[in-house]
């Protein structure tokens, strides 16, 4: 059984008196413990299925299960729990809280969850020390490079063990060397299981996964699996 089985997935946007399809009947199932790339031109809609993948937007028709459950019929409140757990997510931007630390970034998924103090510390500990930290733990997101800050948004999005890590141009705000360091974190966490997912423009970084799909105008316009299926 697949990861990820989206079928039909339609999600159209209402601009004026017009209609934007920015997904149009996409169907696509991904392995568990796949590195995927998800490419094309802006406003083809890689955006939009990142989004939905990770719950963050629901199509307008179509059928999204992960792990096997059908997650477009849940409640708000359902869908939160499913993200909070199976799913985390880096941004381009890191979206680190400003006022918090190091240390609390990372925690605060296992604090929205409950989880125990105890635990809470145990995993910061060794989010820390696995992320190469332990000397910035105290330290706020204006105190760090970027570098370091995606470090600890990376932190923060694998510390409730998720199936599945959603990345949205995670190299954008860093310099090559510093994005190749980031790259190769987010690939042993893939080589440990988690299931990676990235969106990009750079055909370099997208040229590292082992699956690639190219998003055109809503459709699905090459899977580079199929295409080693064929040959």
């Amino acid at each position: 059984m697949a990861l990820i089985e989206l079928s039909g997935i339609e999600r159209v946007f209402h601009l004026g008196d017009s209609d934007v399809h920015a997904l149009a009947g996409l169907d696509l199932a991904i392995e568990a413990g796949d590195y995927v790339a998800v490419m094309g031109p802006s406003g083809s809609g890689k955006s939009t299925l990142l989004n939905l993948l990770g719950l963050l937007d629901r199509p307008n028709s179509g059928t999204y299960r992960l792990e096997g459950r059908d997650v477009t019929t849940l409640s708000a409140s359902e869908q939160a729990r499913v993200r909070s757990e199976r799913i985390g997510f880096v941004f381009q931007s890191f979206h680190l809280v400003p006022r918090l630390t190091a240390a609390e970034n990372i925690a605060l998924p296992m604090m929205l969850a409950g989880l125990p103090p105890r635990e809470r510390d145990a995993r910061v500990a060794a989010a820390l020390r696995d992320f190469g930290l332990e000397h910035r733990a105290d330290h706020r997101p204006d105190q760090l490079s970027g570098g370091q800050r995606q470090r600890v948004a990376i932190a923060r999005a694998t510390i409730m063990r998720p199936a599945m890590l959603l990345a949205d141009e995670p190299t954008g705000n860093l310099d090559r060397h510093t994005g190749d360091e980031v790259i190769h974190l987010l690939e042993v966490l893939n080589a440990s299981g988690v299931t990676l997912i990235v969106v990009t423009h750079d055909p370099g970084l997208g040229g590292r996964a082992r699956r690639q799909l190219v998003m055109e105008d809503g459709h699905l316009h090459h899977d580079s699996s199929r295409s080693a299926n064929l040959a």
